[in-house]
């Protein structure tokens, strides 16, 4: 674990969105940091066919969450 410095603007940025993810702070910009290197390792990807693949590899079968 490390210590990562950000500017008050983005900590409150992410502070807000956490609040609204139901995630921690943490949580939040973790996870914000994970799509932004899944979205520039796969510039050709759209958000949601990233988020298709990382459901896919942890074997979510979206449509049986959602009551398709």
């Amino acid at each position: 674990m490390g210590i990562v410095k950000i500017n008050d603007q983005l900590h409150e940025d992410i502070r807000k969105a956490s609040s609204v993810m139901v995630r921690s702070i943490n949580a939040q910009a973790e996870y914000w940091i994970k799509v932004g290197m899944l979205a520039e390792a796969n510039p050709g990807m759209a958000f949601s066919d990233i988020m298709r693949e990382q459901m896919k590899q942890a074997d979510v079968e979206v449509r049986k969450v959602v009551g398709e």
